[in-house]
């Protein structure tokens, strides 16, 4: 393409080198009536028959469309104020050329945005109609940018997907696609992509993903790659590829306002590109960006749902948020707290805050407000200093809507009360009575899975921590414990242990490894030990914890049981060695239960070596559990 449009300019400049001496008196007149004078010239010569005369050339094939001088109806286009000054325009005295039809839709298109009920009434005008036939008619010579602008218009004014007019100017943006610039192209991804996708030319919006993704490397500025980004990233694969590589090489040039725009895409499509996010993240840190409140939020909602843990952006945003906290809403603190759920970063300072802030202004807190504060609470077992008073208004908010509320968030809710050891016995029933549980049991999906399992947990807390509650409990066929995935893989902390615990034990009969509780909790390996601490053999003793006992011996004084937990990273919260809300209660359930716990933590484990060190860590573990015990 590029070869045969230099060779029609060199056409072109030669035949007006041949022209000159009839050209001086007009030599100022535009290329445009150059060609013109050229073409009319080279009709009547000799040579207007050659194969590379002008003329066959520019008629073949015409390189540009002139677009002509500004003219009085352009004003009068620009200054309207309302759709009637615009349709009078239509078949008055003012000459209109092919450009101007598009431009007064483009105007419509900009007056009607906000009002629906009058873009029913303009489809119908007869005056409306014949701009679209003109359009439609001449739809060829509208000028590159206009014509984009003109499809967007169109879409704006919700013309019904049949319309002859909008398939004509979709069919031409399609061929001419390849000739757009890329700002055209991404001013159609930006302002079309939804429309497309959701109501009009599905074939339009694949050839323009197409392009977008060829022609990457045309991208020249931030705003572009986060507009194509935001608005047609999440079509393409392969284009949302292209675009974070485009990033990483732009992210220099981003302002505080374009990274918050970057991570928020990335989170709503759930898109952990790591080089990118590393890199926004230097740039938050090193650079002094002036960061408002809305990009705070929007900062720490992206890097929690992303799971993206970096201590010095962490850090900025709770120090940052904990000095604007009076000027923030119920609402937005909230919001916070859930973020830095999601990410597992407890600030004390910042956490503290939130609570003291909820309890101030208690008189505006929501019931949902007030959920979303104790489920990240719970996530990160948070106690606020002022316990009493916070919990004292989460049961007088919550007792009386509790039945009301959407089942699972129930559940989550009692459960989160379990975990900070500050749930009532009316709230126990009110998700273990069987007319409220039954939907869980008998539920496939995995949400219903999940909710059965803290359901599980809910039933532990009644039954272990709580000795004054009669019930109801959840029946027995709840409890039994249910099948792992079949391509669940064991970790190599897990693996490890195992191998280590078969290596020490030397005897099945001396223990058990992956025992499945009627708690809801599976136990790494338990082990049977005598007075001396000697291993016993487990399955001749009677064990309450299994939902179906094998040993029916009681056991003997002074036996100890002792039971193994491993602690992986993600158990963990970020940057530090106190455990999840989940994982402390599973801990404390399996105290209750009558164990010794033996916990065998990640960083621990990495600083072992040898399996004789391995081994030797265990029995000094054990040996620990025990004392500990005999000196309560």
């Amino acid at each position: 393409m590029a070869a045969r449009l230099v060779k029609q300019c060199t056409c072109l400049l030669r035949e007006a080198t041949r022209l000159s001496p009839a050209m001086a008196p007009v030599s100022q007149l535009k290329l445009a009536r150059v060609a013109h004078k050229t073409l009319t010239f080279s009709a009547t010569s000799r040579s207007s028959h050659s194969p590379s005369s002008l003329t066959e050339l520019v008629e073949r094939d015409q390189v540009f469309t002139p677009y002509p001088e500004r003219q009085e109806v352009d004003r009068l286009i620009e200054k309207a104020t309302s759709p009637q000054e615009l349709l009078e325009l239509v078949g008055g005295d003012q000459s209109l050329h092919h450009n101007h039809a598009a431009l007064i839709l483009i105007r419509l298109s900009r007056l009607l945005s906000e009002k629906p009920e009058d873009k029913a009434l303009l489809i119908q005008d007869v005056r409306f109609q014949q701009l679209l036939h003109l359009i439609s008619s001449q739809i060829a010579t509208v000028w590159h940018g206009t014509l984009v602008k003109l499809l967007r218009s169109l879409y704006i004014l919700e013309l019904p997907k049949t319309s002859k007019e909008l398939q004509s100017v979709e069919q031409e943006v399609r061929w001419r696609l390849r000739r757009l610039k890329y700002k055209h192209l991404a001013f159609l991804a930006e302002s079309c992509a939804t429309s497309m996708q959701e109501q009009h030319s599905q074939e339009l919006l694949a050839e323009l993903l197409v392009h977008l993704e060829r022609r990457w490397t045309e991208i020249e500025d931030g705003r572009t790659v986060v507009a194509i980004m935001m608005k047609a990233g999440h079509l393409s694969e392969s284009l949302m590829n292209r675009l974070e590589d485009k990033c990483l090489e732009l992210v220099e040039q981003f302002g505080p306002d374009e990274l918050r725009k970057v991570l928020v895409t990335l989170a709503a499509q759930n898109r952990r590109s790591v080089p990118l996010l590393r890199a926004i993240s230097y740039h938050l840190v090193q650079k002094p960006l002036p960061l408002t409140k809305g990009m705070l939020l929007d900062l720490a909602y992206a890097y929690g749902k992303l799971s993206f843990h970096q201590t010095q952006v962490s850090q900025r945003l709770a120090a940052d948020l904990l000095s604007l906290m009076p000027s923030l809403t119920p609402g937005e603190v909230a919001r916070c707290a859930k973020s830095f759920a999601f990410l597992k970063w407890l600030n004390l300072p910042l956490f503290e805050a939130f609570a003291q802030h909820i309890l101030d202004r208690a008189q505006n807190v929501t019931l949902p407000h007030l959920c979303s504060m104790l489920l990240a609470f719970a996530r990160l077992n948070f106690h606020p200093e002022k316990e009493d008073l916070f919990f004292n208004l989460v049961h007088e908010r919550l007792d009386p809507a509790l039945t009301s509320l959407e089942p699972t968030l129930q559940v989550d809710l009692v459960w989160a009360l379990c975990v900070l050891q500050q749930v009532r016995e009316v709230e126990l029933q009110a998700v273990l009575h069987p007319g409220f549980h039954t939907r869980f049991l008998e539920g496939k999906c995995l949400k219903d899975q999940s909710t059965l399992q803290k359901l599980l947990h809910i039933n532990a807390t009644a039954l272990l921590e709580h000795p004054d509650y009669r019930g109801p409990l959840l029946p027995a066929s709840a409890l039994a414990p249910r099948p792992s995935a079949p391509d669940k893989k064991m970790t190599p902390l897990q693996k490890e242990l195992q191998e280590t615990l078969t290596v020490l034990l030397g005897s099945s009969d001396r223990g058990c490894l992956e025992v499945a509780t009627r708690y809801g909790w599976v136990l790494d390996a338990e082990v049977l030990l005598d007075a001396d601490g000697q291993f016993l053999p487990l399955r001749d003793f009677v064990a309450p914890h299994l939902v179906q006992p094998v040993g029916n011996q009681p056991l003997p004084l002074e036996a100890k049981r002792v039971a193994f937990l491993r602690w992986e990273f993600p158990n963990f919260n970020s940057r530090s060695k106190d455990l999840l809300g989940r994982f402390v209660l599973a801990r404390r359930h399996v105290l209750a239960a009558g164990f010794l716990v033996v916990d065998v933590p990640y960083y621990e484990w990495l600083e072992l070596k040898s399996e004789w060190q391995k081994g030797a860590y265990l029995k000094d573990k054990m040996r620990k559990a025990v004392a500990e015990e005999l000196a309560k």
